[in-house]
């Protein structure tokens, strides 16, 4: 068996199979100490710096190893890149013959019993839909793994997609005429039969928590467990653990039910009745809420009187449509299928409106057109540990940013990773040469009125002086808009901003025009790989401290009051840090990058905790002048 030395030396295997390749000692540290985790069977946590090279450093040894391996990443981007670029790279320098597969989440294939149904009811669905549908069908006739992610055409969100995929709640399992020929038996079967599955963390929470059936068999077997972009988990993990139930869930409840009524069972029009009565009443309390998107308390929302009312209408018409579709089972196996969803949204809203649990939070978000209600958990430290150590594996957490001020703590405590090993490695980047840090002087307080025009002038500025060639990076919506709207117009560099497109498109338009500039909120802190000269400038507007009126942040914030902690040190600092480290890590990729990180915040030079902050940061070049940032821009060829 080869050994770590062996794959990442200067004359070693991917030496010889990647032309131009460097050995790394920061990634030879990390594939080593992996290697130790997985043949230990302990869990490791790596804080590996932009330019580590840590994907190849997880695969290599998860390739070595015996058995079976899970790789769990963020995104489905992030997925495609690792199994259809890195790993095919790793495997071949090894010669590897070990089996791999790419799983996603049921949502990204095609469900041919649900697209069936669909067939010939021109009448159900409208034109756009219709068109969409003809583009599936034309599709489906050639597509091997029916993976919807090869439908380039279809907008992510289009109105088609719930009519030809299944969800936990409709699909019929094994019931299903379909199941032979199903794209999700067949990836999940491939997965089984592999030596590394690559999945995501929505994927394998939804299942760990058992939201869904079938990945499951996996995660039992698996020997090694990686988690690419580490610090996502909390978050993801504690929606999983929770409850949640949507209006949008009820009203395609009603919608099935009327599939069902129109085309199989015509003699059941009372339960089609019963069921819009249902629709309308989930309809009429998304109405309660104003119209832009919002959180809330939910626990503070009941209380209130015309809730309570609509609350009760909506109860009882589930209630109704329980009894009623009792008296049909055993007719129709997708009217069976449904009976068990009105089953499960019964108990859930009614767990939704039970106020007396300890240890979660009861919060809402809203649409413009549905309305969530959220069950959280406000920790899953004690489940997840408990989950680590019931079977003897390998763990392995990885990502650029889990440390805050150079120590583990704060990631270790949510996740119950207390005794895990630990490993910070500093990026090989040489950050004083490549990179300047400025906050510039004479910056109002981050939320007066006065700083939208700060921010309107330094960006109107900083896209003059980088001529293009930035990112500017924004906490909320809100100031996204506004400063976009203030810059149209004032600027003759094309303006690219997020929510006009989808993120790929809005990347792809960047990299095709030299001179634009790309305005974006959360989705652009993470995940963006742009290298060159393409970006040498990012802006943030302001430290991405956390929305102080979130609900659940606020039920997190009271929890640690009862225990006689600081709220504002244990969870709003560490979590702000590590979203402005991914931020700033947009602007480095590469040993040859230059360029400026400018925060407009000047509670980085003013509060106490400024320095955790800093600390936290790459070992830029740090300056408070404007001009000394247009001279580093200036010699950037």
């Amino acid at each position: 068996m080869s050994s770590v030395s062996s794959l990442f030396s200067s004359g070693g295997m991917l030496a010889k199979a990647i032309p131009g390749y460097m050995p790394r000692e920061a990634q030879t540290d990390m594939a080593q100490a992996v290697k130790t985790a997985l043949d230990e069977k302990h869990a490791l946590i790596v804080e590996a710096g932009t330019g580590t090279g840590k994907t190849f450093a997880y695969l290599g040894p998860a390739l070595m190893a015996e058995g079976k391996a899970i790789i769990s990443t963020g995104t489905k981007n992030l997925q495609e890149q690792l199994y259809h670029r890195d790993l095919p790279v790793v495997k071949k320098a090894l010669a590897s013959r070990r089996k791999v597969a790419l799983l996603k989440g049921r949502a990204n294939y095609l469900c041919l019993h649900r697209m069936g149904q669909h067939r010939g009811n021109s009448v159900l669905v409208d034109k756009e839909v219709l068109g969409q549908l003809s583009e599936v069908r034309s599709w489906a006739e050639t597509t091997r793994s029916g993976d919807i992610g090869e439908l380039k055409t279809l907008p992510e969100d289009a109105k088609v997609l719930p009519l030809i995929t299944s969800t936990v709640d409709n699909c019929l399992g094994r019931e299903c005429p379909d199941y032979e020929e199903c794209y999700l038996v067949k990836a999940r079967r491939k997965a089984l039969e592999a030596d590394i599955i690559v999945v995501n963390h929505h994927l394998f929470f939804a299942d760990m928590a058992l939201k869904d059936t079938g990945f499951g068999e996996l995660i039992p077997e698996a020997d090694a467990i990686v988690f690419d972009e580490a610090h996502q988990i909390p978050d993801i993990a504690s929606d999983y653990f929770g409850e949640s139930l949507s209006t949008r869930q009820l009203q395609e409840l009603a919608k099935d039910i009327n599939v069902i009524y129109r085309t199989v069972l015509k003699d059941v029009e009372q339960v089609d009745k019963t069921a819009e009565k249902c629709r309308v009443a989930a309809a009429d309390l998304r109405l309660l809420f104003p119209e832009t998107p919002q959180r809330g308390n939910w626990a503070e929302a009941l209380e209130r009187e015309d809730v309570q009312s609509y609350i009760a209408r909506l109860t009882d018409g589930i209630g109704v449509l329980h009894e009623v579709i009792k008296l049909h089972l055993g007719r129709d196996k997708d009217l069976d299928n449904i009976y068990e969803r009105v089953v499960q949204a019964r108990e859930q809203l009614a767990a939704l409106c039970d106020l007396n649990q300890q240890g979660v939070s009861l919060w809402y978000e809203t649409t413009h057109r549905h309305l969530i209600l959220h069950l959280t958990p406000l920790s899953i430290a004690a489940k997840f540990r408990r989950f680590v150590e019931s079977v003897s594996r390998g763990w392995v957490f990885t990502s650029a940013t889990l440390t805050v001020d150079g120590g583990f703590t704060h990631f270790q405590k949510r996740m119950g990773l207390e005794d895990a090993k630990t490993l910070a490695l500093d990026s090989p980047f040489n950050y004083q040469e490549q990179a300047v840090l400025c906050v510039p002087r004479y910056l109002p307080e981050p939320n007066s009125y006065e700083m939208r025009d700060t921010l309107f002038e330094t960006a109107k500025w900083l896209i003059a002086a980088s001529k293009g060639r930035c990112f500017l990076l924004f906490t909320s919506h809100a100031m996204l808009r506004e400063i976009a709207g203030r810059l149209e117009g004032q600027i003759d560099n094309r303006l690219l901003v997020q929510g006009s497109t989808t993120k790929q498109a809005l990347l792809d338009e960047y990299l095709a025009d030299k001179n634009a500039v790309l305005l974006g909120t959360g989705a652009f802190w993470e995940g963006v790989d742009v290298r060159g000269s393409d970006l040498i400038c990012v802006m943030i507007d302001k430290l991405p401290f956390a929305s102080p009126d979130d609900p659940l942040l606020q039920a997190r914030i009271e929890d640690v009051k009862k225990r006689g902690a600081n709220p504002f040190a244990a969870i709003q600092i560490p979590q702000a840090v590590i979203t402005l480290k991914q931020g700033a890590g947009r602007l480095i990729r590469d040993p040859a990058d230059k360029g400026v990180l400018v925060i407009c915040d000047n509670r980085l030079v003013t509060k106490h905790y400024a320095k955790t902050f800093v600390a936290s940061l790459p070992d830029m070049r740090r300056t408070r002048s404007i001009e000394a940032v247009e001279t580093f821009l200036k010699s950037i060829k």
